[in-house]
């Protein structure tokens, strides 16, 4: 009954299809519409990614230093390292531009060279007044600033670290962006409108190379690339999978038919995003090509099955019929295991994963739904295909292919399992080697010019990842007291013996460069004040501040006096060197602030991106176990049979352990863009496997139980589909590699590796594995045979 039913249903899809092909078409071409109209809603994303959800400890504890001291992400660099900067013609140019930038709307604060403010003691009024370090009347001077260069890199520790590079002789300018443009399109325009011209004309000008950085800036450029690279991906995808089609096909009609199917895929995957309003980030961005190469096996599936059944029986009707109640169950299947690889995403607690996961399921299933429905219609309006369309399913290639497969699988099984176990141990020797890692630049192009300049600043700045570390002293005014700038400055001195971290800086720095102008700007006086000399320093200090727009103590210092900032940048080391770098920290800020009056936590962009990189390498791999279960439940509800099941999960997880074996050997760490390649893979190579194992059903219902029997017939008509969709897979993924983007790269070559071992792992090993599984019943067969 079940089986009837089952087939009444499938049989009925057919000849609604069949029948309302004008009403289909038409609906199709209105939903297609109604989705091109959402593009007006696609745009860049300007926001940062979060990888932590948002109640996660460490990100409410970077929302409540940033409540205090407001965003830290809104500073951009430049800085250069010229002998030939302090000469008129070039600190002319660079006074240019330094004032140009401070004077348009969405620069807040510039701090450079041209206008340097040095701290000076007020004798008559008893205050520190801020007075300009360069007189701009002299600069036209050579002698003149060739003193201002010996004062800046010898009189002002102060900026030292933060400005300049006394031993290498580097400077730069620190750029502070209107933080309510920051995470706005506004930004976009100003960096590449404003600061980009003006930054070529400058170095058109002088000969001098800018270098250029600071996280707005980074993420500016990066989306502009990332930008760039959407139509490449689709074209280089579309022009792939479609190439590869025909050669196999040799089929003009065929190829069309695919082509249009994938390109109302690609006009739906935008329009879901626009329909969302969702932002096309680095991971949507590749969800168009995707439904390219995961479409196109669709259509293989069903144009295969259509030249098969015309080859068989050459009645058009019969055939069209078939391929829908046929094959529609089977690649409903194969699509929703698919779809449950990427809606695993939707668990991991990030909106980034979680809206290129559902986008993607959607259009996983809206694609499959679209191959169902127009391949026969468009078929149904066309002649027979000639002989020459048929050509390719006799070739003598898959002939000898799929011989081979069947001769292995029938007589050397002990041969398929050696070797199974062998690359099994090979690949968990692997695995042990494998490194969890994850770079905040090292995903971004390696041969862009802004990825140059995050080297450059990484090597004479130690980095542009801040790291903030937020002391709350539990009391009103507590931070000015001396003991508690003595403890930060000891902790200060640490920072400064890290390697991984630049210079840090703080009210302690303003305090010590406060005493070091009370004595007239000596160099040696640059120190904290003694217990004597504090009441008269910071008298000084407090009238300074009265009424002072210069007040850079607010910056350090929250409103109560309560809080303060410890601001330092690190290198971009990998979570695992940053988890050293903030366990030696904890402990020495354990040993400097006592528990009980005081309470200092680690935070910033560099200790939440560390953070959200952990715990979404954990998130991934449960949402994968996740995803290997729930599919495993899809396939125990269509064959109702666990040794079925088992054999196909044993099939396609070899593949995984390969890949991942393979990246310990070769030192590919596991970090989120790598471990999203096992979630993906497995949805996609577990495909095939559905396609053989409902065929096998299928033939086994047919053949009163015959294993063998069903097994080799499966394996002949589900082999060719197997080969042709595992080489359009592999190669259509083999397009992400023409990216720039680490992360694209190596999701595009080890999908593209996993599936070539799921292709051999399905062509051998899950045959062979369901003789074994159904030994008895095999044996029983060959008896009987003999008998007869």
């Amino acid at each position: 009954m079940r089986k009837k039913t089952n087939v009444g249903f499938w049989e009925l899809i057919a000849r609604i299809i069949l029948k309302n092909r004008v009403i289909i078409l038409g609906v199709i071409a209105v939903i297609t519409i109604f989705l091109g109209l959402q593009w007006k809603n696609l745009g860049m994303t300007y926001t940062e990614a979060n990888l932590l959800p948002k109640k996660h400890i460490v990100n409410q504890q970077y929302q409540d230093f940033l409540s205090k001291f407001g965003e830290e992400g809104n500073l951009i660099v430049i800085g250069f390292k010229d002998e030939t900067f302090f000469t008129p013609k070039n600190y002319a140019a660079w006074n240019e531009l330094m004032t140009g930038l401070k004077n348009t709307k969405a620069v807040d604060l510039v701090v450079s060279l041209n206008d340097l403010k040095k701290l000076e003691k007020d004798t008559v009024a008893e205050k520190f007044v801020l007075v300009p370090f360069i007189d701009q009347n002299q600069t036209v001077n050579p002698d003149y600033l060739k003193k201002i260069k010996y004062d800046l890199f010898n009189n002002l520790p102060f900026y030292e670290g933060l400005l300049f590079n006394k031993q290498t002789g580097s400077i730069r300018s620190a750029i502070y962006l209107n933080k309510k443009i920051v995470n706005t399109a506004a930004r976009k325009t100003f960096i590449l409108e404003e600061l980009v011209p003006r930054i070529e004309k400058f170095e058109k000008t002088t000969g001098i190379d800018l270098r250029v950085s600071g996280m707005p800036y980074i993420r500016t450029i990066n989306a502009e690339n990332m930008k760039g690279e959407i139509g490449l991906f689709i074209g280089a995808a579309l022009l792939v999978t479609s190439l590869i089609f025909f050669l196999f096909f040799r089929s003009f009609r065929a190829t069309f038919i695919s082509i249009c199917i994938l390109v109302i895929g690609v006009m739906w995957s935008f329009g879901t995003l626009g329909l969302f309003h969702y932002k096309i980030t680095i991971l949507t961005a590749v969800i168009p090509p995707l439904i390219i190469v995961i479409g196109i096996t669709n259509c293989i599936f069903l144009i295969n099955k259509y030249q098969q059944e015309i080859k068989l029986h050459n009645n058009q009707a019969k055939a069209l019929q078939r391929i829908i109640s046929k094959i529609g169950v089977s690649t409903l299947m194969t699509n929703l295991t698919t779809a449950v690889g990427f809606a695993t995403f939707m668990i991991t607690g990030n909106d980034l994963l979680f809206e290129f996961g559902l986008v993607t399921s959607i259009n996983v299933i809206s694609v499959y739904l679209l191959t169902l429905v127009i391949v026969p219609i468009v078929y149904s309006f066309m002649p027979l295909p000639k002989e020459k369309h048929l050509y390719h399913l006799s070739k003598n290639y898959i002939s000898s292919l799929l011989d081979w497969v069947e001769n292995v699988v029938k007589n050397k099984r002990k041969v398929i399992y050696t070797i199974y176990g062998l690359v099994l141990l090979f690949s968990i020797i692997g695995v042990s080697q494998i490194k969890v890692s994850g770079s905040l630049i090292g995903e971004m192009p390696k041969s862009a010019s802004f990825f140059k300049d995050i080297l450059f600043y990484e090597k004479e700045f130690n980095g542009v990842m801040p790291l903030e570390i937020m002391i709350n002293t539990k009391h009103k005014k507590g931070v000015m007291k001396l003991s508690t700038m003595k403890k930060m400055d000891e902790l200060q001195e640490t920072i400064a013996t890290i390697p991984e971290l630049s210079k840090p800086v703080s009210v302690v720095n303003l305090v010590k460069y406060s005493k070091q102008a009370f004595y007239n700007g000596k160099p040696e006086y640059y120190e904290l004040p003694t217990s004597q000399e504090q009441t008269f320093i910071l008298a000084y200090a407090k009238n300074a501040t009265k009424n002072s727009k210069d007040n850079l103590m607010k910056s350090y210092v929250d409103s109560t006096g309560q809080y303060a900032r410890i601001t330092t940048f690190m290198k971009d080391i990998g979570t695992k060197e940053m988890a050293r770098v903030e366990g030696k920290l904890k402990k020495r800020i354990e040993e400097i602030f006592p528990k009980d009056r005081y309470e200092v936590i680690l935070t910033g962009k560099a200790l939440v991106f560390q953070k959200g990189t952990s715990y979404l390498v954990d998130n991934l791999i449960e949402s994968l176990i996740f995803a290997i279960l729930v599919i495993a439940g899809l396939m125990t509800y269509l064959f109702r049979s666990g040794k079925m099941v088992l054999a196909s999960v044993i099939t396609n997880i070899l593949p995984l352990c390969i890949t991942s074996g393979l990246m310990g050997y070769f030192g590919i760490p596991l970090k989120p863009s790598t471990i999203l390649v096992f979630s993906i893979a497995f949805g996609i190579s577990v495909d095939n496997a559905i396609q053989f194992m409902a065929k096998y059903r299928h033939d086994l219902l047919q053949s009163n139980g015959k294993v063998k029997k069903s097994v080799f017939s499966a394996l002949r008509e589900t082999g060719i589909s197997t080969f042709y969709t595992s080489i359009v897979l592999i190669f259509g993924f083999a397009t992400f590699t023409l990216s720039s983007f680490s992360g694209t790269i190596a999701l595009g070559g080890l999908i593209s590796c996993t599936l070539l071992f799921a292709m051999f792992a399905n062509l051998l090993v899950l045959p062979a594995l369901v003789l074994t599984f159904e030994k008895k019943k095999a044996k029983k067969e060959d008896s009987i045979e003999g008998e007869i």
